[in-house]
């Protein structure tokens, strides 16, 4: 739900440590989140709002064999006993959110079609990798209800994201066109790709090409980066190339700092009124796409020609 509209989010915290238990709320809404860090269950404990009825995400981090966090959604009558659950029986997760109402007004129904929207909202923005095992069927709810909820919802993926987990906001595709952004193009060596400049980093747009193979002198962890996103899907071998099938974002201090070494890149370059220019970054900004959709770091000031300062 993109809704451009001012607003006002109000975070608290209750003991005072912004690495600890967060409440979110924006301000003229009655939807609230609580963040709740694994081993801050017990000190969850004594927070009223996250007794109530809702829906709640457990996420994860990123790990050594995989390209995307982990992501579990659910709903309860009692979100806080329904994690606890999880934290004897499920392992990935370091931090939870709950989603209840301040006015204690969703109810079992609210929470079941909250829970089918986001699980539904979140496999099409892939933005993690959901480790619900199946998808609920969709509830039927009174038309009334649906509109609130419908409403409710612009405001849960504005609180998650303001804590950090964008987990139902889509990433850019290359159709759109109202960011301002001028979008990069990667052509040469066998890949062929384009991508722009967002809040999460550089997005890779589907259907984007890189090479089959990478060079010997690629480091390690570049391959196992490539595994990693063929084991997710992201990418697939089509002939004798890697194609993305979704637009995907790098965007991470360590991505960045894995594409860091310097070697022979291919370009990307941006169009501005038809025309193909060198796209000079931010100095300091550096990543490289699977180690052949690739994007060097320039000093400020320098000049690139034909992919040589």
């Amino acid at each position: 739900m993109d809704d451009a509209r001012p607003k006002t989010v109000q975070i608290f915290l209750p003991d005072g440590n912004a690495q600890s238990l967060r409440v979110a709320e924006i301000t003229s809404r009655t939807v609230q989140a609580v963040q709740i860090p694994r081993q801050k269950l017990d000190a969850a404990e004594r927070r009223d709002e996250v007794h109530r009825v809702g829906v709640y995400f457990l996420f994860g981090e990123v790990g050594d064999d995989a390209s995307k966090p982990p992501a579990y959604i659910g709903e309860a009558e009692n979100c806080l006993q329904r994690v606890a659950g999880h934290h004897r029986h499920k392992d990935f997760w370091t931090t939870a959110v709950t989603i209840t109402s301040k006015t204690r007004s969703f109810t079992k129904a609210h929470a079941r079609r909250l829970e089918y929207d986001c699980i539904r909202t979140a496999q099409k923005a892939q933005r993690f990798r959901l480790q619900n095992s199946q998808t609920p069927a969709e509830p039927h709810i009174p038309e009334a209800m649906l509109a609130e909820l419908r409403d409710n919802f612009g405001t849960i993926e504005t609180l998650l994201s303001m804590l950090g987990f964008p987990i139902l906001n889509p990433l850019p595709t290359e159709k759109d066109t109202g960011s301002g952004q001028p979008k990069l193009y990667c052509q040469g060596n066998g890949a062929k790709a384009t991508g722009e400049y967002t809040e999460d980093g550089l997005v890779v747009f589907e259907g984007s090409a890189a090479r089959l193979e990478t060079t010997p002198s690629a480091p390690e962890a570049i391959e196992q980066r490539r595994k990693n996103l063929r084991a997710d899907g992201v990418l697939q071998r089509q002939d004798d190339r890697l194609v993305f099938r979704e637009n995907h974002a790098f965007n991470s201090l360590p991505e960045r700092r894995l594409w860091r070494r310097p070697r022979p890149l291919e370009q990307w370059m941006e169009r501005v009124d038809g025309r193909r220019r060198t796209h000079a970054r931010p100095a300091g900004t550096v990543v490289r796409i699977a180690a052949s959709v690739e994007h060097r770091r320039t000093l400020k000031g320098e000049t690139v020609i034909n992919g040589r300062p």
